[in-house]
């Protein structure tokens, strides 16, 4: 069975994580990245020897490339014309114009969770509802935060069922490297509800669903508390066999070191992952307790990375590569190195 080819518009902090994460699908091809100017990320795409082919998706600026001796391929044009699907992970609003693009040469395409859901067919994730997916030609994946929160509501509801759930998300400001927003000594409230509970219900329709956002100036990951109503009573050892089954769930200690967000983003370091990166979200296992035929926890949300496992699901179901939920996100797994885990 030949590859199915797959080209990424936006090479930043998603786009270059999308880029490596089909790289690694044995099953697909990446025939290029697209982006606009030679950003920080493309000069490193650069300096390791172009591993990726580069396309310009803004004529207007090939002087800018040709400046700094960075290889052009073509027109992002060139690149949608080659391609089976697109990644689009450019800035929001900019998908949507891509959208025509895409349309034009009758090319499917996935956007990421900054464009608004009016642009897809399907609001998307891998676990909870890949089969609304298979065959469309425009799929939205939720965001980082979202994206973390469904796999972990998902997974307790396919095992005995959500009712309900109240989350307090702890939001970082900012991913490393940015310098356009931050706060200082300061924590930022939004009003309620935030948009992952709002988003979580677009999804999961049957969980009626209620959160507040609040940021913190920090970068290494969200932090997500999660107090769930479930049709039937769960302790906190049945919680853990849940989340220890899940792939994309890595249940961790506080007695073990890994005190909060930093903590984690400094084990995906140690461990070798690229750009310390972690496709697992994280569930303290000393935050699970319950609260009368309730039960709360609390997840670490790896904002730079969890999304792109979702990413992948998301062309298996657009090509229908696979039609079973569980063998695609199966093979998703197995290409990105992930596996059920047992703790730490």
């Amino acid at each position: 069975m030949s590859k199915v080819r797959v080209g990424v518009a936006g090479y930043g902090v998603i786009g270059q994580r999308l880029a490596d994460g089909v790289a690694l699908q044995e099953d697909m091809e990446l025939v290029g990245v697209a982006d606009v100017a030679p950003t920080l990320t493309i000069r490193a795409l650069k300096e390791k020897g172009m591993p990726y082919k580069l396309y310009n998706a803004l004529p207007d600026n090939q002087r800018l490339f040709d400046e700094v001796g960075i290889p052009i391929s073509g027109p992002l044009e060139e690149l949608v014309q080659n391609v089976d699907i697109m990644l689009d992970a450019t800035s929001a609003g900019v998908g949507a114009k891509n959208k025509e693009l895409y349309q034009r040469y009758g090319k499917k395409a996935i956007f990421q969770g900054g464009e608004k859901n009016s642009v897809a067919d399907v609001f998307f994730h891998g676990y909870a509802n890949y089969e609304q997916g298979l065959g469309q030609d425009f799929l939205k994946l939720t965001s980082c935060n979202t994206t973390g929160l469904i796999r972990a509501v998902d997974c307790i509801d396919r095992k005995v069922g959500v009712d309900k759930v109240a989350i307090t998300i702890i939001r970082r400001v900012a991913d490393p490297g940015d310098y356009h927003r931050g706060l200082t000594n300061a924590l930022q409230v939004d009003k309620a509800p935030s948009h992952q509970a709002v988003d979580l219900m677009t999804i999961m329709p049957h969980i009626d669903a209620t959160g507040i956002l609040v940021h913190a100036p920090v970068t290494h990951g969200h932090i997500i508390t999660v107090l769930a109503k479930t049709k039937q009573k769960i302790s906190k050892q049945n919680l853990l066999e849940f989340f220890r089954e899940h792939a994309r769930i890595r249940v961790v200690r506080l007695e073990d070191g890994f005190l909060g967000n930093a903590s984690l983003f400094k084990y995906a370091r140690d461990l070798g992952n690229p750009r310390g990166d972690m496709y697992e979200i994280a569930a303290w296992e000393e935050s699970i307790v319950n609260s009368g035929d309730e039960i709360m926890f609390a997840i670490n949300i790896p904002q730079e990375s969890d999304v792109i496992p979702e990413s992948m699901d998301a062309i298996r179901a657009a090509l229908r590569m696979q039609t079973d939920r569980l063998e695609a996100v199966g093979m998703t797994n197995k290409y990105l190195g992930m596996r059920p885990n047992k703790g730490v």
